[in-house]
């Protein structure tokens, strides 16, 4: 399993999870932390204090030993609503092309599978991004205008 964080300038961070084990607060935490030293090596000009992290309601990231960690950190967790899956960029605009691009393919190992799912994030240009990061601002701005936990059509 792969934990992706982007941003509007590419992906930061690809963590995977070794075969067999499953995410649970610890685990997450430890991704956590491999982000934060991720984003101030790449993004070494990024005003931290102002990150905005967007991730699922899951459990492992609801977390109160989460939340102390992240607040600890840097940055602010965006509320993500269970019934907006359109305030999901990675589900649909970052893992549907990648699963479209390593469909049938076999590989040897984890690794060269890892390889592989790195390589294509790290090949979707710049604008790709950009554009998933703005279309999710407006997505945003019409969820909270709406005050609605549903998607509108």
């Amino acid at each position: 399993m792969a934990t992706v964080f982007w941003d509007t300038q590419g992906v930061i961070l690809v963590d995977f999870l070794s075969r067999g084990e499953t995410v649970n607060s610890d685990s997450y935490i430890d991704t956590l932390k491999r982000l934060r030293a991720r984003v101030l090596r790449v993004r070494p000009d990024m005003d931290t204090g102002n990150v905005l992290l967007l991730h699922d309601n899951a459990q492992t990231h609801t977390s109160i030993r989460r939340r102390e960690t992240i607040a600890s950190f840097w940055c602010t967790t965006l509320p993500h609503p269970s019934y907006r899956p359109d305030l999901a960029p990675s589900d649909y605009h970052l893992f549907g092309p990648m699963k479209q691009s390593l469909r049938g393919k076999h590989y040897e190992n984890d690794e060269e599978e890892k390889n592989a799912v790195k390589t294509r994030q790290k090949e979707q240009p710049i604008q790709f991004y950009k554009a998933v990061i703005c279309a999710l601002v407006k997505r945003w701005n019409v969820a909270l205008e709406s005050g609605s936990d549903y998607v509108e059509k």
